[in-house]
């Protein structure tokens, strides 16, 4: 084996798996699966170069990365594969023609983030609601400036996306007193969380009544450009506009001129159709614009949780069992998510 592996302790174990980690260069970048020495066959590919040494005899592909993870490049070379675990939520990357049409199981990151990104929709909403980022700037200046906040309580909510996470955000937005809507792929008349599930026929007349929009859609073919000069014109002067999804949903130019000429009131952008952010955008500037670096999900041990989340879906493997998160690669995304 190359220098980017490491055998497994019993090397004649019948049961052992082949396991190619891409994106880490070794148990230190994962310290959570070094136990997995122990049992399997675990190889890392932290290049392109060591990808194209291990992928031949991978059973297991797994994304530590989850831009990009080379795996297209190198797809002639996955004659034994049959599982690829992608650490991310998102799985557009993944989804190239020749994983979509293999028998290879894909599976996500489901369940790691929904907490956290909720939490983020609550924080800058209060932000906005407290006036924040202006206190801020007020503070930046040393002007002591007397100022009302908002109430939560008694505001509306409209979150565009009701999968694990939109639920989340539905539930905490709920717990704070505001009346939560959801709009999902497919209407259903009763939900747990949002009392009813609309469809995208309803959206106007939803958005028009929304205090807040909430998007937390995925990467899909059928979610690009989602939200346009349409949307953006239903919504309230006084709305805001909160994306956690994907910057694919919005069209960007269409936000920008809603800003810019007050047809809403602000947004909060953890993500953004370019990323990093080009310096001449005009988000960067805009009053009423929150701006964060696609970290929403991101929190202190995020790593760690995403590291069990793989044992426990090996587990599953090793018992002969479907593991949870199965992707439907036709969809994107996993069923009843």
């Amino acid at each position: 084996m190359g220098p980017a592996s490491l055998g497994r302790a019993d090397a004649d174990r019948e049961d052992a798996v082949r396991i190619v980690i891409g994106g880490a260069a070794g148990f230190d970048d994962v310290p959570v699966l070094r136990e997995l020495a122990d049992r399997h066959d675990v190889a890392f590919a932290p290049d392109d170069a060591a990808l194209a040494e291990h992928l031949p005899t991978a059973e297991v592909f797994v994304s530590w990365t989850f831009r990009g993870s080379g795996l297209e490049r190198h797809w002639p070379l996955a004659r034994r594969l049959r599982w690829v675990h992608w650490c991310g939520a998102g799985v557009r990357p993944a989804l190239f023609g020749d994983l979509v049409a293999s028998d290879v199981v894909l599976t996500n990151a489901r369940g790691v983030f929904d907490r956290a990104m909720a939490e983020y929709v609550l924080g800058t909403i209060l932000a906005f609601a407290l006036r924040l980022p202006a206190a801020l700037e007020e503070q930046r200046h040393r002007r002591w400036t007397y100022r009302h906040s908002e109430r939560l309580e008694g505001t509306t909510a409209v979150v565009v996306g009701v999968g694990a996470i939109g639920r989340r955000v539905g539930e905490l937005l709920a717990a704070a007193g505001v009346t939560v809507h959801g709009i999902g792929r497919t209407a259903r008349e009763t939900d747990t969380v949002f009392g009813r599930v609309h469809g995208r026929d309803d959206r106007v007349t939803l958005l028009g009544r929304a205090d807040w929009v909430v998007a937390v859609m995925p990467d899909t073919p059928g979610t690009e450009g989602w939200f346009g000069a349409d949307e953006f014109g239903a919504m309230k002067p006084t709305a805001r506009f909160v994306n956690v999804g994907r910057g694919s949903t919005v069209v960007e130019r269409d936000l920008v001129e809603a800003l810019r000429d007050g047809r809403i009131a602000g947004a909060a952008l953890d993500v953004v159709a370019e990323e990093p952010l080009p310096a001449d955008s005009p988000l960067w500037t805009l009053p009423g614009v929150i701006l964060t670096p696609h970290m929403s999900g991101d929190y202190e041990g995020f790593e760690d949780d995403l590291c069990r989340q793989f044992l426990r879906l090996l587990a599953q493997d090793e018992a002969g069992v479907a593991p949870d998160n199965v992707v439907d690669k036709q969809a994107g995304y996993v069923p009843g998510s």
